[in-house]
């Protein structure tokens, strides 16, 4: 039996850093439109800001083990928060998609720091309750997530522009980085349920099982990128909303995944993980489709909405399990599911916007339809090797 969850000050400031990480993320999907519009750039060169983006986390995730043992997670905590705050204002004061396109680049590389620590270090605090953890966190994230969209749109329709939307949410980090920094340190050493000898054992090779699992982390995050990033232009282009009403649609999908990731948060203390992520591809297959398909804007909507609460859980879910069956290694596994993430994020938005400039956007989105059946397909697999390592099996049950 697990011991009690107990969230503490770290706790608490872990969740609002994720959920900065993932509203300044969330903000650029309906963002890029305006962007496409002042700047006069085409669809493939939109993909190009999120992929940006993608391979600043990919580089994170692939450095990120040297950089913790290097200059320590509390250093990567607070300087990745920081300097993406700064990335971010360099993206909203860019004049040309060149500069707009570094400037991402350089937020998602130094903020993947932050989102990376905040990972292993939540995983290793909370022990065996590192999936209840997780999931809590990116319930927050994602209501934060929530807000991005709200805010872009916001912002157009004061005349502010969507610059309002990064100045706000850099505004109140800064707000809790100055109340914060020298109240709640930053753990750099085992805590929570370690042992002896997972501190000694913290550069062991990594399990065949993680591996697996960070295969369906990719599969995963391609669905929700390739859903959130180009659903606002989709709402537009093809179910005929205004820009600032389809910007705003987006929030539908980011409220299934605050609904999705509520229920999961309740759901990992009762049932295993590997259980709960296929249900929620289940529930993906069954969204997507309304979505994509959908002759009437209501149905579109209702499909994002449903689209969003499967895929909520899928990543936080597969991330607890890397994070059981990597707890030997904490850093690398939360580094390289980062950087799975990231090629994710990289690879497939990219390729359905030059797909889009080809065919049309709608017919794009074909090629994620098939993605949530290799999940449950990959996930199976994963589950199998989990569970044929007697000495993971326990925490595979318990997370």
């Amino acid at each position: 039996m697990n011991p009690p969850f107990i969230r503490d000050r770290f706790t608490w400031l872990s969740y609002f850093m994720l959920s900065y990480f993932a509203y300044i993320i969330s903000a650029l999907g309906p963002t890029v439109p305006f962007l496409r519009k002042e700047l006069e750039f085409d669809y493939t060169v939109s993909a190009f800001y999120l992929s940006a983006f993608a391979a600043g986390m990919v580089i994170a995730g692939f450095t990120n083990a040297w950089m913790a043992k290097r200059f320590g997670r509390s250093t990567l905590f607070w300087g990745g928060g920081l300097l993406m705050s700064l990335g971010t204002v360099g993206l909203t004061l860019g004049r040309s998609a060149e500069v707009g396109i570094i400037s991402t680049f350089l937020t998602g590389l130094l903020g993947s720091y932050l989102l990376v620590t905040v990972q292993s270090s939540l995983s290793e605090h909370h022990g065996n309750n590192r999936a209840f953890a997780l999931t809590e966190a990116n319930v927050f994230a994602v209501l934060a997530a929530s807000a991005a969209p709200i805010a872009v749109g916001f912002g157009e329709g004061q005349g502010w522009t969507w610059r309002f939307a990064m100045y706000a949410g850099i505004a109140i980090w800064g707000l809790v980085f100055i109340w914060t920094r020298s109240r709640i340190s930053v753990p750099n050493v085992h805590s929570g349920d370690a042992t002896p000898a997972s501190s000694t054992a913290k550069h062991s090779k990594l399990p065949n099982a993680f591996w697996a699992y960070a295969v369906v982390v990719f599969f995963a995050v391609a669905i929700e990128w390739c859903v959130i990033f180009w659903a606002s232009t989709y709402m537009e282009t093809v179910v005929g909303l205004s820009k600032e009403a389809a910007a705003g649609s987006v929030a539908l999908f980011t409220v299934g995944q605050f609904i999705g990731r509520a229920a999961g948060s309740w759901l990992t203390r009762r049932y295993a993980s590997g259980k709960l992520i296929l249900i929620a591809a289940v529930i993906v297959l069954v969204g997507f489709p309304m979505f994509w398909l959908g002759r009437a804007p209501v149905v579109n909507a209702f499909g994002l909405f449903v689209c969003g609460l499967g895929v909520a859980n899928l990543f936080p879910l597969t991330l607890s399990l890397t994070s059981a069956v990597g707890r030997n290694n904490p850093d690398a596994a939360s580094g390289l599911t980062s950087m799975s993430s990231g090629i994710a994020i990289l690879l497939t938005p990219q390729i359905l916007g030059i797909v889009a400039d080809r065919v049309g956007i709608q017919s794009a989105y074909g090629i994620v339809a098939p993605l949530g059946i290799v999940i449950i397909g990959v996930t199976l697999y994963a589950n199998k090797l989990a569970h044929r390592q007697i000495a993971n099996a326990p925490i595979l049950s318990e997370s």
